[in-house]
């Protein structure tokens, strides 16, 4: 198996179509083994571990995009062409992937516990500093609480003990970067373009991904049904295996289609295979693709060149809370700074080639102590955390510019820095 594989096993009959099963974050190919029994009756079930996750190779994949590639590659390896996918949290995102990027290769979709967009990117990222500095273990022993409901915790140790293991044997490394591939992947622009028939599962206690994000996915998507399952939380193919497979049979079994996406399938159009079992509610909004739009009065002309690509790497450094910030206090008078900022600084130099992130924060960390500008030393702290600095790498950073720059300004440096540190990398109880 190389870099552009991924782990994987097969159960089922080697003749019956194939349907592929994606685990989420910080789990691996065993959450779905209560459903193997029942699905290798009609299908040849594929499931894969994410890299670093289980027994599977430590190659981190920058994005969702890359995962689901890979995805596309170990199937052709294996002769595949027409599958079905069902995922759950990480496992959907990529499966939604998949329908964007490879449609004619999905006869079938179903989504368990999935968003549009997880989260934010600031809280995936503020994830990868807690992992640099203190290792997977606060994540692990917190994994319960935003996988399932306190009663089935309390109920299911085994279970518990379980999944908190399967999170500390994770490779941090690739576990970072799959938290960089969720802050990136947003796809509320593009669910129209999802041409597979969906199945969309949450459980009715899930507050990682809740009901308003699934209702978002089934708003957008051409054809799409939701299915609610009451008493469960995030992780609902574990916390209610019985049910999740008897969804994924009956979606399966009445929507598959053995023709490419734009061919008509063979046979009566089936009805939707679940009714929501919610009572009605109001529609929810779907937020905006963006978050940040130009000002009205603002020229189109400023915001050219390297504008997009300048603000994309600025959220990914600083945070999309501090830009928001930056650019809801923009008016007349600094917009226009605001504006050569992000094509200047963060468009043109933070996007040249000849260093990498990390490097530049040291550079940057350096020079705002030489100068004295302690006002920016905090955010930039935190932009040092993301692009991959540790604390330690921080204080010797700040020591040897003491030597070059004075004590005075890196000993009010080390104030910041300590304060900023205390927050980003202590764990959230």
């Amino acid at each position: 198996m190389s870099e552009k594989t991924l782990q994987h096993r097969i159960d089922g009959p080697d003749d019956a179509p194939v349907l592929v099963l994606g685990a989420s974050l910080g789990t691996t190919w065993h959450m779905w083994d209560r459903q193997i029994p029942e699905l290798t009756r009609q299908w040849r079930v594929i499931r894969f571990d994410l890299p670093g996750h289980g027994g599977s190779p430590a190659y981190p994949a920058a994005s969702i995009a890359e995962l689901a590639d890979r995805l596309v590659a170990t199937l052709d390896d294996l002769g595949i062409d027409r599958f079905g996918y069902a995922g759950c949290a990480m496992g959907a995102a990529i499966g939604a992937q998949l329908a964007l990027a490879h449609p004619q290769r999905l006869s079938s979709l179903a989504l368990v516990s999935a968003s549009p967009r997880f989260g934010t990117a600031d809280a995936w990222r503020q994830r990868g500093v807690v992992i640099r500095t203190n290792g997977l273990d606060p994540i692990a022993r917190t994994a319960p609480e935003r996988w399932f409901t306190p009663g089935f915790a309390a109920a299911q140790p085994a279970i518990i003990e379980w999944a908190v293991q399967m999170v500390r044997t994770t490779d941090p490394g690739c576990y970072i970067a799959a938290c960089e591939a969720l802050a990136a992947f947003d796809i509320r622009g593009e669910l129209g373009r999802i041409s597979a028939p969906t199945l969309v599962v949450v459980g009715s206690e899930d507050l990682v991904t809740p009901t308003a994000d699934a209702r978002t996915l089934v708003a957008g998507i051409q054809d799409a049904a939701l299915a609610l399952v009451p008493g469960t939380s995030h992780l609902a193919p574990v916390e209610q295996p019985a049910a999740v497979t008897e969804l994924l049979i009956r979606h399966f079994s009445t929507s598959w289609q053995d023709k490419p996406a734009g061919q008509a399938a063979l046979g009566a159009t089936p009805p939707k295979p679940v009714l929501d079992p919610a009572p009605p509610q109001q529609p929810q909004p779907q937020p905006p693709a963006v978050a940040i739009e130009a000002p009205a009065e603002q020229p189109e002309m400023v915001r050219t060149g390297s504008y997009e690509e300048g603000m994309k790497v600025r959220r990914a450094v600083l945070g999309d809370a501090y830009v928001d910030r930056a650019a809801a206090a923009a008016d007349d008078f600094t917009g226009d700074f605001q504006d050569f900022l992000t094509r200047v600084t963060w468009g043109e130099v933070w996007t040249r080639s000849g260093l990498d992130r990390r490097t530049r924060s040291v550079i940057t960390l350096t020079a705002l102590v030489t100068g004295g500008h302690l006002q920016n030393l905090a955010v930039h702290v935190r932009a040092a955390l993301r692009n991959g600095l540790t604390p330690a790498e921080i204080k010797e950073t700040l020591i040897h510019t003491a030597v070059y720059s004075g004590m005075p300004a890196a000993g009010a440096a080390f104030d910041v820095a300590q304060r900023v540190i205390r927050e980003e990398t202590t764990p959230e109880d």
